[in-house]
């Protein structure tokens, strides 16, 4: 029930099509994720960077809870993802040919989201008669700079810079259809520390997204998805650089249930930029495992 993060804990500051996150869940719902992703081509760079003619090669693994809670009567949910990243790297630094290979951990990312309309918090029996029409709702996102990072290197898993993102949502469900869209901006703190002291920030990155899911037989579910990014331009110690981002991502996702509370999740994605930012091609793998402890009424 809970959408396949794709590629959110790759590093690429862009639009992550997620699927379903705006699901309500009975109150006390618990999920456990697991994923494998891989990801070739520009990626897991910040556009500020000297780099030409790049091309990556990333393995990408992560670990993510989910948890529904209630919140003034309403549905919501916390989630925690720890990613973990590993690649190589291969472009030209002013006019050098280099190669580089990088392990770690990614940044770690905590977020608490909020329906608002359609939504109310239920427990798993009035839940059985639930039926969602319009859902609409808020969610913050915080990425914490965890992860492995070193001033010495241009490539990194980690960012050394605090990340928030606020963002809208809403879907409309039909009867085998649901329709979801998004806004979000991404507000980037400074990273002090970048390239052997330098300092670099980074404008608000602005981004839309969309999706159409289909329910299909027996549990199963796939979606279509498309989402846009633009903004984020660079600074350097202050100093403006031609480093607007301008990407747009399609995805698809197949879930399929392998017993009774776990599930599959395979998912596609393609980048292509029309200016900075990412421009790459993916596939990802993802486990899904859920829970949902019930009280015993006392007699």
């Amino acid at each position: 029930m809970f959408g396949l993060i794709l590629f959110g804990f790759v590093q690429s500051r862009a639009q992550e099509l997620e699927p379903r996150a705006i699901n309500n869940l009975p109150v006390g719902t618990n999920f456990f994720l697991g994923g494998y992703a891989y990801a070739q081509g520009n990626i897991l760079l910040d556009p500020s960077l000297p780099i030409e003619d790049l091309n990556s090669r990333i393995h990408s693994g992560f670990a993510a809870y989910v948890r529904s809670i209630r919140f003034l009567g309403l549905s919501s949910k916390i989630d925690v993802i720890l990613p973990f990243v590993t690649g190589s790297y291969d472009g030209t630094v002013e006019g050098v040919a280099e190669e580089a290979y990088r392990s770690g951990m990614g940044d770690l990312r905590v977020r608490f989201s909020f329906n608002f309309v359609g939504s109310q918090a239920m427990d798993l029996e009035k839940f059985k008669e639930y039926n969602p029409d319009l859902v609409s709702g808020i969610s913050l996102q915080v990425i914490v700079p965890a992860g492995t990072y070193d001033s010495d290197f241009l490539i990194n898993a980690g960012s050394n810079r605090w990340v928030f993102k606020p963002q809208w949502g809403m879907a409309k469900n039909f009867e085998k259809w649901s329709l979801e869209a998004y806004a979000a901006i991404w507000l980037f703190g400074a990273n002090p520390d970048f390239l052997e002291g330098n300092e670099l920030t980074q404008d608000p990155l602005f981004t839309v997204k969309g999706h159409g899911i289909r329910s299909l037989k027996n549990g199963n579910w796939m979606s279509l998805s498309v989402g846009y990014g633009i903004g984020g331009r660079t600074q350097i110690n202050g100093e403006n650089r031609e480093t607007r981002i301008s990407t747009m991502r399609f995805g698809f996702v197949y879930s399929f249930p392998i017993a009774f509370r776990s599930s599959l999740k395979l998912g596609a994605v393609t980048s292509i930029r029309f200016e900075r930012g990412s421009d790459y091609n993916g596939l990802s793998l993802a486990y899904q495992y859920r829970w949902l402890k019930q009280k015993t009424a006392v007699k």
